[in-house]
């Protein structure tokens, strides 16, 4: 992806974020210069976190038709999360824009609720997994929506308006796009590692390579270990 065009995502799905009510934490709005600095000073924790932007295409250099937005607001950490105790959550804010598919995937450990918070109806497709950790094409899913459980035949689409959320386990397999409309979308879950525990159906790039053809307004957190360390 261009920089130039991450920038423009950033500030538009910044303005989405806010016609909803919801306002990011202040180092949303730092600028490359002050994050670096306020890093070797007081706010070492948002590297080891990832806590910040993230914008992917996922490899496809088609962001419209294949990406996803993402703020992570905060984060646990691994060790807490080993010992059973201590801050074992994490939770994001992400804009999926109309017929923007996330790729299909499956978290190891990662347990978590999406939930629709505003804008179309978010549409996920799901399949449980097989003894070998792909993909069962056969066998029906269980799931929770806000205290009711539903079963679901696999790869049938499950439709959330606003307001509705899903929860999934580790090894649900998931693909999810908006419908109608772009879809503001929380995720509530144990804590997040997006460098180990994402496994894609088909290979992908987590994180997109980025054509540095201008300055970036915020740095995503790819960027962390470049510009930070």
């Amino acid at each position: 992806m261009k920089r130039s065009e991450i920038n423009q995502i950033l500030i538009e799905g910044d303005a989405f974020i806010r016609s909803f009510g919801t306002v990011l934490p202040p180092f949303a709005n730092w600028s490359p210069e002050e994050l670096k600095t306020r890093f070797e000073t007081d706010t070492p924790s948002l590297l080891d976190a990832r806590l910040g932007w993230d914008i992917t295409d996922f490899g496809s250099g088609n962001f419209a038709d294949c990406g996803l937005f993402l703020f992570a607001a905060r984060n646990g950490s691994a060790a807490d999360l080993a010992k059973g105790r201590g801050m074992l959550y994490a939770e994001k804010i992400m804009i999926v824009r109309q017929n923007q598919i996330t790729p299909l995937h499956r978290h190891v450990i990662k347990a978590e609720d999406i939930i629709n918070r505003g804008g179309g109806n978010l549409v996920l497709t799901m399949f449980n997994s097989l003894a070998d950790g792909s993909p069962d094409e056969h066998g029906d899913v269980q799931v929770a929506t806000d205290a009711r459980l539903r079963t679901l035949k696999a790869g049938s689409h499950l439709s959330l308006a606003p307001g509705e959320s899903v929860t999934l386990l580790p090894g649900n397999w998931h693909s999810f796009w908006g419908e109608g409309s772009d879809v503001l979308v929380g995720e509530v879950s144990t804590v997040n590692d997006d460098l180990t525990d994402n496994v894609f159906h088909q290979p992908v790039g987590r994180f997109s390579t980025i054509d540095e053809d201008e300055k970036p307004h915020r740095l995503l957190v790819s960027d962390y270990d470049t510009w930070l360390r």
